[in-house]
């Protein structure tokens, strides 16, 4: 099974892997706060597993954006939790 660094542009491979680890550090985050660390931290493992094979420039993208949007709606959320401010409309 090749490495997810040789299965793709490096470009890509290192902002996947960078999105990888702040998906697992929010899915910690998140976890701690509600006790269920490992069942989330077990679904980010998984979905990126399941696409890391993925060679289709356009699919890539798409769930590199899926994800990143994840993370700025749960960063924007948590921003809105500790200032008392709506953020978005």
């Amino acid at each position: 099974m090749p490495s997810l660094q040789k299965a793709l542009p490096p470009e890509l491979a290192d902002n996947a892997l960078r999105l990888f680890r702040e998906c697992l550090r929010r899915a910690k985050f998140i976890g701690n706060q509600q006790h269920n660390t490992g069942l989330l931290v077990s679904m980010v493992r998984q979905q990126f597993k399941k696409n890391m094979h993925e060679t289709d420039p356009e699919k890539i993208q798409k769930m590199k954006d899926d994800a990143a949007r994840g993370l700025i709606n749960h960063i924007i959320y948590e921003s809105e939790k500790m200032t008392g401010r709506k953020f978005s409309g």
